[in-house]
């Protein structure tokens, strides 16, 4: 097979989804907040910048029910650069008072933000197209002309037109962050669900790609069976794959797909790797996922077909859950570094003990799916508090830099830590609860978090540990 792992320094990481940015607008984007975060991070010798997907936002507001594997969300880009671009007037930019902190307040950010996208739209679309434009649409063609022309009953040429324009201003965004981040050793994580959306694109333009019934509806949906914590099991309610078909055309949709998050990020969480070994199926109609079987999947092949268009691997696997030795030994035959979370590590024998957690790996305190280190403090059994004090010295009031200079101390390669934990903040700032609709992904960072003493003890920390940027 060769050398086909992605070398990953000693480093440290912090977890900030872009939407939890600071922002005069009411959402995190990619405009001067987001530079300012980049300027912190190097300041405290942080190399990683991970995010959760930032394709268009889905159902419940969650980047994890996109409508495309490939489109940018058009709310996440700046004002302030259209602005600079003579797209927009100064006096655009006031904003809505109560936009400017507080949670993302989704209703209220969108009635303001999206006429201005439009008013962008309107004074670009009497300027002659640029040959980046040109490049741009021919480059990415693959996947933007079926954006574009959504949703198919409503398009006119004049909403063609402006699709293919929010995508290219935020690929350009996109490129003028990425790149001023790498110039001061910022490297970004992004994060690739393993399914898509039964209402996405990719599934109404490349329907023979998906195990679907003659009508469209899916004929096999994905999820997680029973287990101790849900009775029912959890229904996604993804189609799943036609193996047979991606086989067919050389797995050419995840060679895109997986070359797009490529242009996006240096790195690229898999969520749910598990799925490249074996999946959930559950019959189409069914209300709930306990009747299911797992399933075989040719990982092997995907793997091989990604490796082969862009060469080394540069993934994370999320082999969190149903975890089983197969789904590890194939993790571990393409070198991939799984996922270790503390706030699991605490029970006998745990799999994510800090002292259990191997050199490649990724050590986080907590991940988006769980509460806060304070929150998760809060709920715990006795038994599981005395574990920690006496395997980490720590204390309840300490809780959160306890857990953060532990994930920092381990052998992992990389330790990566929520913002909200390192602002020792509760369950209120909590990104995601896990099975509920409502109250998610709507907490945002202020700028009095990201303060020059705080980076100063980070560094610090970093430097103490060896996970400075290198």
């Amino acid at each position: 097979m060769g050398d086909v792992s992605f070398h990953f320094p000693r480093a440290a990481g912090v977890l900030l989804p872009l939407s939890a940015l600071p922002s005069r607008h009411g959402i995190g984007d990619l405009g001067p907040e987001a530079y300012r975060f980049v300027d912190w991070l190097e300041s405290a010798g942080v190399t990683w910048w991970q995010m959760l997907p930032v394709g268009p936002i889905g159902p419940g507001n969650s980047p994890y029910a996109s409508s495309s594997a490939f489109a940018g969300e058009a709310l996440y880009l700046s004002l302030e650069r259209l602005s600079e671009d003579g797209l927009l007037e100064s006096g655009d930019l006031s904003g809505a008072r109560d936009l400017r902190s507080g949670n993302v307040k989704y209703v209220e950010m969108r009635q303001f933000k999206e006429p201005l996208l439009e008013r962008a739209f309107t004074a670009w679309k009497g300027r002659r197209r640029t040959a980046a434009y040109k490049q741009f649409c021919e480059r990415e063609a693959h996947w933007l002309e079926a954006w574009a022309v959504r949703p198919l009953a409503k398009t006119d040429a004049d909403q063609e037109l402006r699709e293919r324009f929010l995508q290219f201003e935020f690929q350009r965004q996109w490129d003028a962050l990425r790149a001023y981040a790498t110039e001061r050793g910022v490297r970004l994580i992004g994060d690739a669900p393993i399914f898509v959306g039964r209402d996405s694109v990719d599934v109404a333009t490349r329907p023979e790609l998906f195990r679907l019934r003659p009508d469209g509806a899916p004929a096999v949906l994905t999820g997680c069976p029973p287990d101790a914590m849900n009775a029912d099991g959890q229904l996604w309610g993804h189609p799943h794959y036609d193996w047979d078909a991606h086989r067919a055309e050389g797995y050419g949709w995840w060679r895109a797909r997986m070359r797009r998050q490529l242009d996006l990020f240096d790195v690229v969480r898999v969520d749910h790797f598990i799925g490249f070994r074996n999946a959930w199926e559950v019959q189409g109609d069914a209300e709930n996922a306990r009747e299911g079987f797992w399933a075989n999947t040719p990982g092997e092949e995907i793997l091989d077909a990604i490796r082969e268009e862009i060469g080394s691997l540069p993934l994370i696997a999320e082999d969190l859950g149903s975890v089983t030795d197969e789904v590890l030994a194939l993790r571990d035959a393409y070198g991939l570094p799984g996922m270790r979370v503390l706030q699991w590590g605490f029970s006998p024998h745990s799999f994510h003990a800090p002292h259990a957690a191997p050199e490649n790996s990724i050590v986080y305190p907590a991940t988006h799916d769980n509460d806060t280190c304070v929150g998760w403090w809060r709920g715990l059994d006795a038994q599981t508090k005395k574990r920690f004090r006496i395997a980490t010295a720590g204390e309840g009031k300490t809780v959160a830099s306890t857990m953060y200079r532990t994930a920092f101390g381990t052998r992992a390669h990389t330790a990566i830590v929520q913002l909200q934990d390192l602002l020792g903040l509760g369950r209120a700032t909590r990104t995601n609860t896990p099975g509920t609709a409502t109250g998610n992904w709507v907490w945002r960072a202020s700028r009095a978090d990201l303060s020059a003493a705080r980076a100063r003890r980070l560094h610090e920390l970093l430097d103490a540990t060896d996970r400075l940027a290198p």
